[in-house]
């Protein structure tokens, strides 16, 4: 199956081991939610980078789509929040002493408008809400935006349950979170590649990779609030249960 993918063409693989023991049963578990809850239920999905978690959240919305017809469904992701290209080349964090361009360490936590993100959940709760998109093929934000108004909205980033100052907050406008583990060595070789089909160069990917990719991938996994439902990306690339 094929999904656009913040602009490109992704081929969603999934078994039917996944969708019948992992997907549909999470997707049921939603529902049960959203009724009991009687107004939006909103979903984090929360993960490494590499896990596939964009794709996987639209994979979601298709089954969604195909077997159930109770509420409206939505899948967004808070990439759109990433600050605009020409903020990233003229800012900087320190590190170490060190003076960092943001651009250097793209996807980062220091990489996003926070602010405007809490802003956007917290008005997401009761109304419609438009909300930023990213383009890959562009390498940033893009101009256009899209209204978030189903009644159940999965949500999907690698920050959404990070224990730091400021992100810790999103967990209030979360009605449940999902969070999937996996080890390392299975995330570098697909970071390289998404780099790779966005134009970069094998070397430049590495790099990338060792500079920000990997710190992103162990801050993540170490540092983040404990979710109400765990999922682990094998080493056959299989999300289980955990």
């Amino acid at each position: 199956m094929k999904l656009n993918v913040n602009g490109f063409n992704i081929e969603a693989n999934y078994t039917e081991q996944e969708i019948q023991s992992v997907f549909l049963p999470l997707l049921k578990e939603i529902i049960k939610k959203r009724e009991k809850k009687g107004k939006r239920l909103i979903v984090f999905l929360a993960a490494p980078p590499g896990t596939g978690k964009t794709t996987l959240s639209l994979f979601l919305k298709k089954i969604y789509d195909e077997n159930f017809s109770s509420f409206t469904f939505q899948s967004i992701s808070i990439d759109g929040f990433h600050h605009k290209r020409n903020y990233l080349l003229s800012n900087y964090i320190t590190d170490d002493n060190k003076k960092i361009l943001l651009n250097d360490i793209k996807g980062s936590p220091e990489t996003f408008d926070i602010e405007s993100l809490k802003t956007a959940l917290s008005e997401l709760e009761d109304s419609s809400v438009l909300w930023p998109m990213y383009d890959r093929n562009k390498h940033d934000v893009s101009e256009e935006k899209t209204e978030v108004d189903a009644d159940i909205v999965l949500i999907e980033g690698n920050w959404l349950l990070l224990k730091e100052y400021k992100w810790k907050e999103l967990i209030d406008f979360c009605d449940l979170s999902i969070f999937i583990q996996a080890d390392e060595a299975v995330l570098r070789t697909r970071l390289i590649e998404r780099k790779m089909r966005g134009g970069v160069s094998l070397k430049d990917a590495t790099t990338f990779y060792e500079q920000s990719d990997n710190k992103n991938i162990n801050r993540v996994l170490t540092n983040h609030n404990t979710p109400d439902i765990t999922w682990i990306l094998n080493n056959k690339k299989e999300i289980v249960k955990g």
